[in-house]
């Protein structure tokens, strides 16, 4: 898996602009740090047999799972945002929606594009598509699935000391 900072096709993910949307700033302005509307990565990978819903528990075929579509997704919006933070900050995921479009077998190369579309205060809005190589009909590229992602720029051992401060999960003994 690799990722690039560097811009999309044109258009960015699902063929729509960089500019912000609600009370995000405009493309280029700036957010929190380095972080601005318009930022964008692209993370390649290939569908293994540890990415299909079978090995994932989320069904029982042989075919890419929506937890992994997820997590490369959730990888491209972290990869877009990663160098413009400051040193301890980072993004933790807070609301996804996905439409998973098409079935992926296993070998299929993937590209998965996400671009930061708006900023409100700590709160990163992505967009990102997933793109497979296209079908008999001639198709250069086929759209996987799509949606949007929402994290949220927090300080690493602040947030970290908040988990720990939350005590150990449910059943599990403490120390």
């Amino acid at each position: 898996m690799s990722a690039a900072d560097g811009p999309g096709p044109a258009g960015g993910p699902g063929g729509q602009g960089g500019g912000g949307q609600g009370g995000g700033g405009q493309e280029g302005q700036p957010g929190r740090g380095g972080v601005a509307v318009g930022l964008r990565a692209t993370i390649t990978a290939e569908v293994t047999e540890a990415d299909t819903a079978a090995a994932l528990g989320s069904g029982d075929l042989p075919v890419l799972g929506t937890p992994r579509l997820l997590a490369l997704a959730e990888a491209a919006c972290v990869a877009a945002v990663a160098p413009q933070l400051a040193a301890g900050q980072t993004t933790v995921g807070t609301a996804v929606s996905l439409e998973h479009k098409r079935p992926s077998r296993i070998g299929t190369p993937l590209e998965v594009e996400a671009e930061l579309t708006e900023i409100d205060g700590r709160r990163l809005v992505f967009m990102f598509i997933a793109y497979g190589p296209g079908d008999d009909d001639g198709d250069d590229e086929a759209v996987v699935g799509a949606g949007t992602a929402e994290r949220v720029l927090v300080d690493a051992d602040r947030f970290l000391a908040r988990a720990r401060a939350a005590g150990p999960p449910r059943g599990q003994p403490s120390g």
